[in-house]
């Protein structure tokens, strides 16, 4: 059960081999005897997870119609709002918050049947790429203890990588899906801006944050998509579009598939084994039949640099709530009012909050703003630009998802540039808003997995899964798991 994908959990339990309470109480007992070394999940309620799965079977044995993802076990990323359950976002300055609503995904998710097993590990407000800015500790890597999974979903990724739960839900901003994805030999996608409500995702940078699904395999992060998205008029930047049934074409291979290797990332010091896992992921596609070119992103290594002023920005905007007086931590010694705020804000956050929100504010000060905010903006649209002339030669965009494979903890803590530049590769498809997705493709010369990032035109997320799914069924990297 543990190893087995979401597409084969749920047919096991349609044909009555297995209930959701077996494969949940198998996920619980995984989460018992390996979390303490993973750190993967903040919070779990066995028997309120239990209590779901029983009424799962309940309704399967009364003969009623199930959504999509009944009897799945689902792992939440702990910056998703549900109603009653603590929602810390890794941070000390919200560690006793519990929300009085659920996000709309968290709705869609029961309205389809998914078991909510728990909460799990994240950079502190999601910013980060290693999982270290947890208030709560890092989480490690499933294939290598004294790796990281990446970041900011590195609980989620480690996760299903650890086969603690087949499917959990992340969020990404900069690639905060996709780089602990490629870390962790998973696959993990970044819808289009607007595909999936935000409601109730704790905002870090609201013009860039998206949430989306990990799963073992493609099928099972197309099942877990078609869960999540759909129009909520309570997000105002959320697209009003059919959702496509993602899972049922994801088998049907493309003709005539045309992709674009973008020469600038490949210009990069790249890991040698991952350039050699890209060359060889390319010959793969070249054998079923697709035209392999390379095309141009021209604004691309400004990428760290645009978003470096835009997230930060957005992010001092939105973390002025936590104050003390509303909600969030409060001190208990200070002299007045300034003051009060001063010690709950340097008690509540991190240092990486702290450093990303005096960027923003800094970027949208006085004499400032002009200068690095509205030039960042600039840029983005052209960087927009660059896909979409990009997409008039190709169907699909792919490159490395990394520029190496997972690096130890405490390596790059202290050198936050370098952590930056981690996410080249990534970013551009959050400054486009178009969708990204990360698939396993190889290992490299250290052991630890290397991801293959796809990238389509907006709202072309069955192009990606088809195109992912294409390249899956010519490999194994997907059945590799970790041996905790």
């Amino acid at each position: 059960m543990l190893s087995a994908t979401a597409q084969e959990l749920r047919d096991q339990q349609e044909c009555g081999e297995l209930s959701s309470v077996e494969i949940t109480s198998v996920c619980l007992d995984a989460i018992d005897e390996h979390n303490e070394k993973l750190n993967a999940f903040l919070t779990f309620d066995r028997d309120d997870a239990l209590q779901q799965a029983r009424r799962i079977d309940e309704r399967r044995a009364a003969g009623e119609t199930l959504g999509p993802l009944a009897g799945l076990p689902v792992a939440i990323k702990d910056n998703i709002c549900i109603e009653g359950v603590t929602t810390t976002c890794a941070s000390r300055s919200l560690e006793n918050f519990r929300p009085p609503y659920s996000a709309h995904v968290i709705d869609r998710l029961r309205n389809a049947g998914a078991v909510l097993l728990g909460k799990t590990n994240l950079d502190e407000f999601a910013m980060g790429s290693s999982t270290e800015n947890s208030a709560y500790g890092p989480t490690r890597n499933p294939h290598n203890l004294d790796c990281t999974p990446g970041g900011s979903s590195g609980g989620s990724a480690a996760a299903v990588a650890a086969s603690l739960v087949p499917l959990a839900v992340g969020s990404d901003t900069g690639g905060s899906i996709r780089q602990p994805a490629a870390f962790c030999g998973i696959v993990g996608m970044k819808p289009t801006y607007g595909r999936v409500s935000r409601y109730g995702l704790v905002a870090f940078a609201s013009s860039l944050d998206q949430i989306g699904p990990f799963a073992r395999d493609v099928t099972g992060a197309a099942m877990l998509l078609e869960g999540l998205a759909g129009y909520d008029d309570r997000d105002s930047t959320c697209i009003n579009q059919p959702v496509a049934k993602y899972s049922q074409t994801v088998d049907q291979p493309l003709e005539g598939l045309r992709i674009g290797v973008v020469k600038e990332y490949l210009e990069h010091d790249l890991d040698d084994g991952i350039r050699s896992s890209m060359a060889t992921s390319m010959d793969i596609y070249r054998s079923l039949g697709a035209e392999v070119k390379a095309v141009s992103l021209p604004h691309a290594n400004y990428s760290v640099a645009t978003y470096y002023l835009i997230g930060p920005s957005e992010a001092s905007s939105n973390l002025a709530r936590y104050d003390g007086v509303h909600y969030g931590h409060r001190s208990s010694e200070f002299d007045d009012m300034i003051d009060m705020y001063c010690a709950s804000r340097g008690e509540g956050f991190g240092a990486e909050v702290k450093r990303r929100v005096m960027l923003g504010t800094y970027a949208l000060s006085a004499g400032y703003y002009d200068a690095y905010y509205l030039k960042a903006l600039k840029v983005r649209r052209l960087i927009r630009n660059d896909y979409d002339a990009a997409f008039q030669e190709v169907d699909v965009i792919a490159s490395p998802t990394t520029p190496h494979t997972a690096f130890q903890l405490g390596v790059m803590s202290d050198v936050p540039l370098s952590m930056y530049l981690s996410d080249l590769f990534t970013i551009g498809c959050n400054l486009a808003g178009i969708p990204g997705i990360s698939i396993p493709c190889g290992v490299g010369n250290d052991g630890m997995p290397i991801g293959l990032q796809l990238m389509g035109r907006a709202l072309e997320e069955e192009t990606l899964f088809r195109a992912a799914r294409m390249f899956e069924r010519e490999t194994d990297w997907h059945q590799r798991r970790a041996a905790l």
